[in-house]
């Protein structure tokens, strides 16, 4: 959800603003993917590498989580949403963290949509952890394959995704979702991340749709396979 800073820059308004206008459109966003029957949205809210950013910013940005979880939680509850936390709670505050886990523990049985909140968060991290919990469980090296190693990571039992959207125009993953994102379809739009509405994520939907997914194989092969040769909207993407 990038651009948030030169949104508010564009506006001369402080940082912090759009920050705030960004978590004013995940819940225009999120009933649109609701709309859309998309079962599974994963946001990028807050990276290992944020922690890098001024002092005042990060605070704020703390603040707004805590603020969104306030006022939120009840009618995302409300209207069926899960929320998963997907990364670290190292220096995450005591109280946030409480914030969190009463989130997810609240809306655990919630099944219109899962919402992955990647917050604190990191792909080679997750990468890190899950090689450490495989050898402090003792998993011999040749039983460790695809399956096995997703289900060390904090995503476990959930689909990979389809489709990755990165607004403000930036061409990077940003260390996201490393591992899962593999042979996910990119669509980057240069919309800043207040002003990504329904009207841009049908157009990222829609792109999607038009994708010819191979998996690395020819076009030949998957056209003889089916539901596999065009991408299917229906089928969990995480914008």
């Amino acid at each position: 959800m990038d651009g948030n800073g030169r949104w508010a820059k564009a506006r001369g308004l402080p940082r912090l603003a759009g920050h705030r206008a960004g978590t004013e459109n995940l819940r225009r966003i999120l009933r649109a993917c609701v709309k859309h029957n998309i079962k599974i949205l994963t946001i990028y809210a807050f990276s290992t590498e944020n922690w890098g950013r001024p002092a005042e910013e990060v605070r704020g940005l703390m603040t707004i989580l805590e603020q969104v979880i306030e006022r939120e939680l009840k009618e995302l509850h409300a209207e069926g949403v899960q929320i998963r936390h997907i990364g670290r709670m190292t220096g995450v505050s005591p109280r946030l963290q409480k914030k969190i886990q009463r989130a997810v523990e609240l809306t655990r049985s919630n099944e219109t949509l899962i919402l992955n909140v990647a917050f604190n968060y990191g792909g080679r991290q997750e990468i890190i952890e899950a090689i450490q919990r495989l050898i402090r469980d003792g998993v011999p090296p040749d039983q460790i394959d695809d399956a096995l190693f997703s289900s060390y990571l904090y995503t476990a039992g959930q689909p990979d995704p389809d489709l990755i959207v990165r607004t403000s125009g930036e061409m990077r993953v940003s260390n996201f979702l490393l591992w899962q994102g593999a042979y996910a379809e990119l669509y980057v739009t240069p919309t800043y991340w207040p002003d990504f509405d329904e009207k841009e994520l049908q157009l990222a939907l829609d792109h999607y749709a038009s994708r010819e997914r191979r998996f690395g194989l020819v076009a030949e092969q998957t056209a003889a396979r089916p539901n596999n040769n065009r991408a299917a909207v229906s089928s969990a993407p995480y914008p």
